[in-house]
């Protein structure tokens, strides 16, 4: 199972990374994670596992490359409903 597992989750960072047009703002929006989280979440598991990682160190294995040049490459302004749609979501989260 956690062969199964594994699998998926190369094929989901793969897929991301492959899918740069996809914003991680999106990604918050519409799904409620995004690139960083994985990583947040990568770190955890290395954590669990007894495997000392940082998460700059996770965000260039989630991402394929430092976090600082796909931002530069990739990363887009934020617009003005974006960032509203965000801050909507996190007053719906923050009411919960």
């Amino acid at each position: 199972m956690v062969e199964i597992e594994a699998a998926a989750f190369r094929r989901l960072v793969s897929h991301l990374q492959t899918h740069t047009e996809v914003q991680n703002l999106d990604l918050m929006l519409l799904a409620d994670f995004c690139r960083n989280c994985l990583a947040k979440w990568y770190v955890t598991g290395a954590a669990e596992q007894g495997i000392e990682m940082d998460y700059e160190q996770a965000r260039e294995i989630i991402y394929g490359m430092p976090y600082s040049e796909w931002k530069d490459k990739y990363q887009l302004e934020a617009t003005p409903l974006q960032l509203e749609a965000l801050t909507i979501k996190q007053t719906q989260r923050a009411d919960h």
